[in-house]
């Protein structure tokens, strides 16, 4: 027996169960993985807060893990090609990560690169692909200044590393107390608040090409659309209704194309990862048992990186 968080009903994570479950055997095309660490995402949280369309309780929590893989079904291979038992493996867009042991499709599986520990490799790809799309969908390109709302944050940071290589120069908000974190990815730091676009205008004579917006105020949105001539290259992945009345980019990984893309990119993200390029800054860990208070700890804002629950 094993023991997993589930939501039994609707709302906070302190409504949530710590339960024994037993992990079913893997099939065909499915794995199970002896969890190592949880990444921690807001996501986990927001998904069962209220009823959802097409969801059904109770719902196991967790999208991301890292781990080792305890068994493999019949002829089955993982997303980044054959594999065994005792492989270290992470895995992304999965149900039930908040757990000790999960079994999962095996195409949601990659090889953990010996670069990350596993904490860092169960928060990788949640925010990285996060991040990928919103430059994709903002055609970010080599040579441009854009503008990023949120910088510190755990998309933010990632977003920070991937324009770098691609010589894309960022212009990034956040607090003062984080603005060193913000240099030390690539990013030209900025203070939120009153007066933000006069103080963005005066960094720079260059034009913003893009918005970002990995927060959702109304001042990351606002300033977005004074700075950025061409609303086809803003993008919010938290402020649905503002994009909807202004028309710009509202992406989120359950729409099918958000899927699609973030599916693809894995590999490239994850390749990065093992050759240093792409790292995952950690605030702190928790024990699988306390779930709850991590995601408390979460919600506070500005944990200083990403969290990973421990079994």
């Amino acid at each position: 027996m094993a023991k997993h968080w589930l939501a039994t009903s609707w709302g906070s994570p302190d409504t949530w169960e710590f339960v024994e479950h037993e992990p079913s055997s893997p099939g065909p095309g499915e794995i199970t993985v002896r969890v190592h660490a949880a990444g921690v995402n807001p996501a986990d949280a927001k998904h069962v807060a209220a009823p959802r369309d097409g969801v059904e309780l109770p719902v196991p929590i967790g999208y991301e893990v890292s781990g080792v893989v305890a068994a493999v079904g019949p002829d089955t291979t993982i997303g980044s090609g054959a594999v065994e038992v005792g492989d270290d493996i992470l895995a992304f867009r999965i149900r039930g990560g908040y757990a000790e042991e999960v079994t999962i499709p095996a195409e949601k599986a990659f090889h953990k690169p010996d670069a990350l520990s596993h904490p860092e490799a169960s928060n990788l790809l949640l925010a990285g692909t996060t991040a990928a799309q919103m430059l994709a969908v903002t055609g970010a390109a080599s040579g441009e200044t854009i503008l990023l709302h949120g910088a510190s944050g755990a998309v933010g940071v990632s977003v920070l590393q991937q324009a770098a290589l691609r010589g894309i120069r960022v212009i990034g908000t956040a607090s003062r107390a984080r603005f060193d974190e913000v240099r030390r990815f690539g990013g030209e730091p900025v203070e939120y608040g009153d007066g933000l676009a006069e103080r963005i205008r005066a960094l720079t004579e260059d034009p913003i090409s893009a918005g970002l917006d990995a927060v959702g105020t109304d001042e990351a949105i606002d300033v977005s659309l004074e700075l950025v001539a061409d609303r086809s290259r803003i993008v919010t992945i938290a402020a649905a209704a503002r994009a909807q009345a202004e028309g710009v980019h509202w992406i989120v990984g359950s729409q099918p194309e958000s899927t699609r893309f973030r599916d693809e990119v894995r590999a490239g993200l994850i390749d990065l990862a093992a050759r240093g390029l792409l790292v995952v800054p950690m605030a702190t860990t928790y024990p699988l048992g306390q779930a709850p208070e991590a995601l408390r700890f979460l919600a506070e804002g500005h944990p200083g990186g990403k969290i990973a629950l421990i079994p």
